[in-house]
């Protein structure tokens, strides 16, 4: 795999975490380690990407 479709791949994860989150958020019946849990791997996937742009550059 190239790094631009790992990096396109990376950023659909990262799209669909962020919807993800935005839907437990918005349901008050979502527990805090739900939350917690998306938040951690969308931070992880954010800094793989950024780690994969700023090696091709």
């Amino acid at each position: 795999m190239t790094i631009e479709a790992h990096l396109a791949t990376l950023e659909k994860k990262h799209f669909a975490l962020e919807e993800e989150l935005h839907t437990a958020m918005n349901h008050p019946s979502s527990e805090d380690r739900i939350i917690n849990d998306l938040k951690r791997r969308k931070l992880r996937i954010k800094d793989e990407i950024e780690r994969l742009r700023s090696s091709t550059h």
